[in-house]
Parts: structure tokens; sequence; C-alpha cells
């Protein structure tokens, strides 16, 4: 039997890399999928191929007027949401604190951090009422330590924010049958990390013990899991995916 049949998701970010990842798997797993994106374009490219349980939404997640129109169309189109993937973010500039414009720190932090927020708040009640769900916020490594080869001030803020609101979240709405988590990769070869290191995998590999960059499947795999019923015991934790790189 398929992993996630009978769930419905909304995956955020997933016109492309990791997003894409997840909405792909989860739709080969049985669920029904809201791909929800700032491109358009490609996004409902993506929900094309996917087929009959897959639908495009154009969104901005820091927007909260913007997330009721996502979780409107998702409860006529599927039903109550049963899975929620906060996978959409941005690095923002790559330079150091004292170069760093506020305009610039917000930015980050209302795409991170403000949209991971304002989606568990239009979210969570579509789960209550369907009798609980699983909540997946995807942070970074840059959430455990003060690294990573994107690391700024506004990105190692907002994935640590995503860290904690993982594990309020997990503690404040457990009794209600939600299920929330954070997962931290790595360096994952996505179009983002590609652009922030400038390269496929090469020096950035060096610093991993396991010696290359992941696929965004691999990534996948976790959150699948994470969103299905193997993980009915598993709230309010860090799944780190990083090919040992914070073990050192």
């Amino acid at each position: 039997m398929a992993r996630l049949a009978g769930k419905v998701a909304v995956i955020t970010g997933a016109a492309q890399g990791m997003g894409e990842a997840h909405a792909r798997a989860f739709v080969r797993e049985g669920a029904r999928v809201v791909l929800t994106d700032i491109n358009a374009a490609r996004g409902q490219v993506i929900a094309d191929e996917l087929g009959d349980t897959a639908v495009f939404v154009e969104h901005d997640v820091s927007d909260a007027a913007q997330w009721k129109t996502v979780v409107d169309l998702a409860e006529r189109q599927f039903g109550r949401i049963s899975v929620l993937v906060n996978n959409a973010g941005i690095i923002g500039p790559v330079k150091g604190l004292l170069d760093f414009t506020e305009a610039e720190f917000l930015q980050v932090c209302a795409v991170n951090q403000l949209g991971v927020y304002l989606g568990m708040q239009t979210v969570v009640p579509s789960m209550i009422a369907g009798g609980g769900g699983s909540i997946v916020n995807i942070s970074s490594i840059a959430g455990m330590l003060g690294t990573g080869a994107s690391s700024n001030a506004a990105y190692c803020a907002s994935k640590w924010a995503v860290r904690g609101m993982s594990k309020l979240m997990a503690v404040w709405h457990g009794k209600d049958g939600i299920r929330v988590n954070s997962v931290h990769p790595g360096y994952i070869l996505t179009p983002m990390m590609v652009a922030a290191t400038d390269e496929n995998g090469g020096g950035a590999a060096d610093a991993i013990p396991l010696g290359r960059m992941a696929q965004p499947e691999e990534v996948s795999n976790v959150v699948v899991f994470l969103a299905s019923d193997e993980a009915s015991f598993v709230s309010g934790a860090e799944h780190v995916v990083d090919g040992a790189m914070t073990a050192g």
C-alpha cells in the first residue's frame, strides 16, 4: 500500500529543488498534493505532469491572505489537510553582519520564518477538524549550528526560529493529534545551493564526511517518513540530513 494513501498535503516552494522532489515523492506515495510557489510557470508544469492528484497555486508564503486561499483551495479540491510541508525559503545575500541591511534581514525572515508561522497558523484548524496531521518544517544545518555555505545573520536566525517554532507547536498541538518536526538539510544539490556555492558539489563536498552533496530526493525520503503513519510517535524533533557534516 502507498505510504501516504489518503493524505492531503500542502507543499510550499514546490516549483524546483527539494520542494519539487517532495511533491513528486508524495504523489508517488499516494497523497493528493497542493503545490505552491511564486514561480507560477514552473509550478504549473510540475502539477500538470503529476496529474489529477496534484494542483498548483501561485503563493507568497509571507502573505496571510494568500495562505487562506491555499487552504480554501486544498479543502475544496481534496478535503481536510493532513500534511503541511513548509519548504519555501530563500538564502539572501551572502555577506557579513556589518554589511547586511535591515531590509535584507527582514526579507529573509519574512519568507523563512514568518512564512512557516503563517502556514502553521492557517493550516492547523483544517488539521484539527480532520482529526490530526503532520507538519514538516524545513530548516537547515544553519538552524543547528552557526555554519553553512550560505550562512548570514538573517538565514541563521530564521532557520533557528523554524526549529524553535516546530518544538513549541509540537507541544501545543500534540493534544490535537498533530505532529510537528523540523528537517535540517546540509548541502543539497538544488539550484539555490548551487547558486550560493557557485559549484556543483566540488569544494563544498570536502566538508562532508560522506564526501558528496546530497540529491533532493534523499531529503524527500525523510519528509515522506515524517508525513506517514510510520512516524506516528515522532514529534518535536530535529532530523538532520547532512552526511554527518555537523557530527564532528
